[in-house]
């Protein structure tokens, strides 16, 4: 790929961080990982690895099966250099995986079955939320220098505004729905029992205080037993 590719994909990945919906949002992933493995110094390979509160932990994006296998690694011990990065909101570097035995279990899986030898994980942020890291590996020992960690920062930092759109997109969709859904319920109890439209609303605020239920699921009830008679 010559400059002039990369550089009309690295805007193409910026033009669709501030327009990327829920739906597109893995094509967005993919080509903001195929860009950095391209410009970061030193990296072969790239791949996002997420982690949930449950020590899920998922690969949305990766330029090779190796990163794959990896993250599987990290999967099955809950260890390694990425989750790391994702966990302590802190930059891991593996300047030679042969020497470097904080992830024991990981270490000895990754030498006998990927050629990797040097890692780089940056921290992906969503709001408050450190769930997430972009991951580059090449394999040379020592194969990322200070300017590999500040171009890697760059794209961890474009990943991070990606991911932080659908969620604001998402939150503002449910926050869209759920007013709907309210509104839908109020008209139902305001026609069903004569309220006008502040009762009504407040009825259903007593509701879902007393079932100590939220007032999304309290209003959804209403409308359920409605469309049931």
């Amino acid at each position: 790929m010559t400059n002039f590719d990369d550089l009309t994909l690295l805007n193409d990945v910026l033009r669709a961080i501030y327009s990327a919906d829920t739906a597109d949002f893995p094509q967005v992933l993919d080509d903001l990982t195929a860009a950095s493995a391209r410009w970061v110094p030193g990296a072969q390979e790239a791949g996002i690895t997420v982690t949930s509160r449950q020590n899920e932990v998922s690969t949305p994006s990766v330029t090779d099966d190796c990163a794959r296998l990896l993250d599987e690694f990290q999967q099955r011990y809950l260890e390694g250099p990425c989750l790391h990065a994702a966990w302590t909101r802190k930059v891991v570097v593996v300047d030679d995986l042969r020497t470097d035995s904080r992830w024991p279990k990981y270490q000895a899986d990754a030498l006998a079955r990927t050629p990797i030898r040097s890692i780089l994980s940056l921290p992906m942020y969503a709001g408050e939320l450190s769930m997430g890291a972009l991951n580059f590996y090449a394999e040379r020992p020592h194969a990322f220098s200070d300017d590999s960690r500040r171009m890697a920062a760059l794209f961890a930092t474009l990943g991070s505004l990606a991911w932080s759109n659908v969620v604001r997109t998402k939150q503002f969709k449910e926050a869209l729905s759920t007013r709907d859904m309210i509104g839908q319920a109020k008209g139902i109890l305001m026609e069903r029992y004569e309220l006008d439209d502040e009762t009504a609303f407040n009825t259903l605020i007593k509701l879902s205080q007393s079932m100590n239920t939220p007032l999304r699921d309290i209003a959804r009830r209403v409308i359920d037993d409605t469309t049931q008679r």
